[in-house]
């Protein structure tokens, strides 16, 4: 595509394609600002719909946003031009996560599949086939991650259930705490055209075998809306981590987990996110504990398998997602 003009509708679907990234909750914490001077996107926190009971810190928040901020580069690298990327650019703003600048032409073209990859991926909760992963493809998936400067890990003998075991004891910590139920719990609704949250459908049930621990939402204090059916007996997992914890690393740690999801979503995988271990200081350490792991940080466990595609959650639109979405801009 020609670099030679951003019009609106352009505009648009670069915000769009960043939109449809995954968020903890569906919360999509992230607004975005256009600046025609510079032909620079702003990325930033939209620290109002952040968790606070669930995530303190705002590490799962920089998580979600880095995973926009990759669909963002996508897209711009479709459309032709080279995403110049920034992360955490003015300390004196600390809710502006990160800029993206439209460059010159790309040098580049982006991977194969992964834009179309893009509008088609969401997490599946639903139970997997036991089937194992192809080699070729668990490969894909670890160079996907070490692109954008993460490791993605299999768990060795023993640990996928020590990855099990440590997931369910976060799950049960999130129902016994009544401020973290409730906040889950106000997150999941039927659509109602703010475009947010989680609805019931994309839930999921329950393994009735108490192996896989998905997340519940709250909806223990609701027993009877509790569905339960047999999950995979060995599911594949997996660990994102970095090699430090600051800021700059959540968001790049976003980068690498939606580069991951894509490719695994391009490859006609499903995937469901595990946080819930992350949630709580001792139990993410706890993630880590490979001898070859050295000292590196959990940020994200992913369940990865065949399986039914589930239900989408809804986007917000981007008449209320990004500031001035009427600039139509000769670059």
């Amino acid at each position: 595509m020609s670099t030679a003009l951003l019009d609106v509708r352009t505009l648009e679907e670069l915000v769009s394609a960043a939109a449809a990234a995954p968020s903890i909750h569906n919360t999509q914490p992230w607004r975005f600002r256009f600046d025609p001077d510079t032909l620079t996107l702003e990325v930033r926190a939209a620290s109002e719909r952040g968790l606070r009971h669930t995530d303190p810190s705002g590490r799962a928040l920089h998580v979600s946003v880095g995973c926009a901020l990759f669909n963002l580069r996508l897209a711009v690298a479709h459309h032709g031009w080279a995403p110049v990327t920034r992360l955490l650019p003015r300390p004196d703003e600390p809710d502006l996560l990160a800029t993206l600048r439209l460059g010159g032409p790309a040098r580049y073209a982006p991977p194969a599949g992964l834009y179309e990859a893009l509008w088609r991926r969401h997490s599946s909760r639903l139970p997997y086939a036991d089937r194992p992963l192809p080699a070729a493809v668990l490969t894909e998936l670890t160079e996907a991650a070490h692109a954008e400067g993460a490791l993605l890990s299999r768990p060795g003998a023993g640990g996928t259930d020590r990855l099990l075991r440590v997931t369910l004891e976060g799950e049960r910590r999130n129902t016994a705490d009544p401020d973290r139920a409730a906040e889950s719990r106000r997150w999941v609704h039927e659509p109602d055209g703010a475009g947010l949250g989680v609805p019931p459908a994309a839930v999921g049930p329950q393994d009735y075998r108490d192996r896989v621990p998905m997340r519940d939402f709250g909806a223990h204090l609701h027993p009877a809306t509790l569905a339960a059916r047999a999950y995979e007996t060995d599911p594949a997992l997996a660990v994102l981590s970095t090699a430090h914890d600051r800021r700059a690393d959540w968001l790049r740690a976003g980068q690498a987990l939606q580069r991951v999801l894509l490719v695994a979503t391009a490859r006609g995988l499903r995937a469901s996110l595990m946080h819930q271990a992350m949630e709580w200081p001792d139990l993410r350490e706890e993630l880590i504990r490979e001898p070859q792991d050295g000292r590196i940080h959990a940020q994200m466990v992913l369940r990865l398998g065949y399986g039914p595609q589930g239900p989408a959650s809804p986007r917000r639109p981007v008449s209320r997602t990004l500031e001035q979405p009427t600039l139509a801009v000769s670059g």
